[in-house]
């Protein structure tokens, strides 16, 4: 009976710690990331964005409609962190297209009328009337991705920003409409970056997982010239912003 309850008592024991040990062995080891296989990973590839473009502060005063659009492409390299592939840089070239509607208004961007931008109301106006600049940008993200191995089906994150210069600036106006409701079937185009800071600085952000993913972007310093809004003071706080569809690979 004792030989029993001793025999007892010692597999009461030894039990658990076999059981402990068979825990510690089942418990995964940590991931080395740094010896991961990024040779399926592309090195460069192309990075679309279509979105709708605001103008943060804009005057009461300049009436709008229609959704206002931005369209970007850039051309990206990638370059992975080699401790941690799990984070890289990304730094790429391209070009962002903006598109703003106004309502039965017009924007002097050439000066004919005055010497500063003027945003105006007349009693005939285009029935389509748009200002739409573009940009040649070079774009600086710093990245995540949950899975560098299979970045087209894993989560990733994006922050950086971007540096561009204003390629051109005009305004269109499309089907005037006079004072007596008549439709003149005619289009002007007017070209000039007069009155617009030539260098566009922007903070960025995005977030997708694959290949689909959301974005947004702010642009940090003002879209117009210092001085020149005339006597409507808040023409050069206009900040442009954009929120939309990320297309990527990385």
């Amino acid at each position: 009976m004792k030989k029993l309850i001793t025999l007892s008592l010692a597999l009461a024991f030894v039990f658990p710690l076999f059981a402990q040990d068979s825990t510690i062995a089942a418990k995964p080891k940590k991931k080395d990331w740094s010896k991961v296989n990024l040779s399926n990973r592309p090195n460069d590839h192309f990075m679309i964005q279509i979105g709708y473009n605001g103008w943060a502060s804009r005057p009461d005063t300049i009436q709008t409609k229609g959704i206002p659009r931005s369209f970007n492409m850039y051309f990206m390299f990638d370059f992975p962190f080699k401790t941690s592939p799990r984070f890289s840089v990304g730094l790429g070239v391209g070009l962002g297209t903006d598109n703003f509607y106004l309502d039965k208004m017009t924007a002097d961007i050439a000066g004919r009328t005055t010497s500063t931008l003027t945003f105006r109301r007349d009693s005939s106006y285009f029935k389509k009337y748009k200002i739409a600049t573009t940009y040649l940008e070079l774009p600086v993200e710093l990245r995540f991705a949950a899975d560098p191995e299979n970045t087209n089906k894993s989560w990733k994150l994006a922050v950086g920003g971007k540096v561009g210069t204003m390629l051109s600036a005009m305004t269109k106006g499309k089907n005037l409409i006079s004072s007596n409701g008549g439709t003149l079937a005619y289009t002007e185009k007017i070209k000039s970056k007069r009155y617009f800071n030539s260098t566009r600085l922007s903070v960025t952000g995005r977030i997708s997982k694959g290949i689909f993913g959301v974005y947004g972007s702010y642009q940090v310093n003002n879209f117009i010239k210092d001085g020149v809004g005339g006597t409507n003071s808040a023409l050069p706080d206009i900040r442009p912003f954009q929120i939309g569809i990320s297309i990527s690979g990385l």
